[in-house]
């Protein structure tokens, strides 16, 4: 059966319309998602990290109408003060971070906690047979800074059994350092994290987690961002603390899977599969667990550790606790 010229020619036209809006639906749902630079207190390819980049790598930042872009800033307090200033919508610290930034005038609270428990466990070498931070009396232990959670969380711990930072030899040895001087034994224990845990584990060295919760109830990781951006964009923050968290739950399920899809995304991690699942599991077992809601935060806990930093002169007063974190965005 013959058609008319004429019909061909229409014929064309409309098949190359479809192949243009084929071609064009893609970069028009890229143009349209949102743009948010996500400040992280460390480096991105941390392990420290895999919630927020499953998230990213699975695509839940995009499904809200995001487009995210992690970028590096020098340390927790930092962040917050970035985030505070306006300069970035949202970023990562700890959970006790809003109080020391608030008590900096700081205009920031915690909308998100990532686990029930604290980032830091006390890691020590089996030889050294430490059950107790009483045991650190005259020992040496490292940790990343001096001005770190981490370092604040064992002075918390040694308060618990009568020590204070005079009876031990703490130093300051970095991110590299921190783990690299214990694993050398130049050091009996560290104020660790999962990730450094991993690392000394896989030197060959044989260790001992103390989880700090068991002394002192310090901080998982936290989403911060500024009053006024929680006022003026609440939808943004939403969107953006149900990813992560998707991204925590998934590693919650089932680190394995999680650890072959975060090493193909976080490619300086390709081959060390088994070393990130190892990370995951720890990550599960001391620091997300036993959370009632995904990102809540305890207000009681938070309360105890203000009152651990103004007894300890980190910061010169308490701050209203509801000042420094809100739960309105996890949950949903």
């Amino acid at each position: 059966m013959k058609f008319p010229r004429a019909f061909h020619g229409t014929r064309r036209t409309c098949l190359t319309l479809l192949a243009a809006a084929a071609l064009a639906s893609p970069l028009a749902a890229q143009a349209q998602l949102r743009e948010v630079t996500y400040l992280l207190p460390a480096p991105g390819t941390l392990p420290a990290f895999g919630p927020w980049m499953l998230a990213q790598a699975k695509g839940y930042y995009e499904k809200e109408g995001l487009k995210v872009s992690f970028v590096t800033a020098r340390g927790g307090v930092d962040v917050a003060k970035q985030v505070g200033a306006g300069n970035a919508v949202i970023g990562g610290a700890i959970g006790d971070t809003p109080i020391i930034a608030r008590a900096q005038g700081i205009p920031v609270k915690a909308v998100a906690v990532l686990g029930a428990g604290s980032l830091m466990q006390l890691v020590s070498h089996k030889d050294e047979r430490i059950e107790s931070p009483r045991e650190l009396k005259g020992k040496t232990v490292t940790v990343l800074a001096y001005t770190d959670t981490t370092y604040y969380a064992l002075l918390g711990m040694l308060s618990k059994v009568g020590l204070t930072k005079n009876d031990v030899n703490i130093q300051a040895a970095g991110p590299a350092g921190v783990w690299q001087q214990f694993a050398a034994k130049k050091a009996s224990a560290m104020a660790g994290t999962p990730d450094w845990t991993v690392n000394v584990m896989d030197t060959g060295a044989q260790v001992d987690i103390l989880p700090a919760d068991i002394y002192f109830k310090s901080m998982a990781q936290a989403i911060l961002a500024s009053d006024e951006v929680i006022q003026k964009d609440p939808e943004l923050i939403q969107k953006l603390v149900r990813a992560t968290l998707k991204g925590m739950k998934d590693i919650m399920a089932d680190p394995k899977a999680a650890a072959q899809v975060y090493t193909q995304h976080v490619t300086v991690h390709k081959g060390k599969e088994a070393s990130i699942q190892k990370a995951f599991e720890l990550y599960n077992k001391y620091v997300y667990a036993s959370q009632k809601v995904p990102g809540a935060m305890d207000e009681a806990r938070l309360g105890d550790l203000q009152k651990f930093y103004v007894s300890n002169g980190v910061v010169p007063k308490e701050t209203a606790l509801k000042e420094l974190y809100t739960n309105q965005f996890v949950g949903k």
